[in-house]
């Protein structure tokens, strides 16, 4: 769970630099929806870091959402969107942020009972 919290950080801080280095349109080479998930992962990463660390169920529900389509988004984008050959930057990333994605979803059944559920106030 803190090593998921500090992925999603790390995330976060990626994501925030890129809009500032890159202003408006950080990612001018990539379609406009892929973009724009990129651009909302500065928002998602950190909630879903904060949810996780205060063990909400919600928070890792978020957390396998994110990871799971951050995997796909950037599979996409250096596979299918990048036509540089071989071995890159972007490839190893992409294969980090898959395996972590399949062990957090692993994980997830034994995660599932120390995680508080959302409840009711009555």
């Amino acid at each position: 769970m803190f090593v998921t919290s500090a992925v999603l950080v790390y995330g976060t801080v990626v994501h925030v630099v890129q809009l500032l280095v890159g202003g408006w349109d950080p990612y001018p080479s990539l379609p406009r929806c892929l973009a724009a998930y990129f651009a909302s992962l500065t928002l998602l990463d950190p909630l879903a870091a904060v949810l996780l660390l205060l063990r909400r169920r919600t928070g890792l529900l978020l957390a396998c959402a994110v990871l799971v389509t951050d995997a796909a988004a950037n599979g996409y984008a250096t596979y299918a969107v990048d036509a540089t050959a071989g071995l890159t930057l972007g490839r190893v990333g992409q294969a980090v942020i898959t395996l972590l994605t399949l062990a957090l979803l692993a994980a997830t059944p034994r995660l599932w009972p120390w995680m508080w559920p959302v409840t009711m106030h009555r």
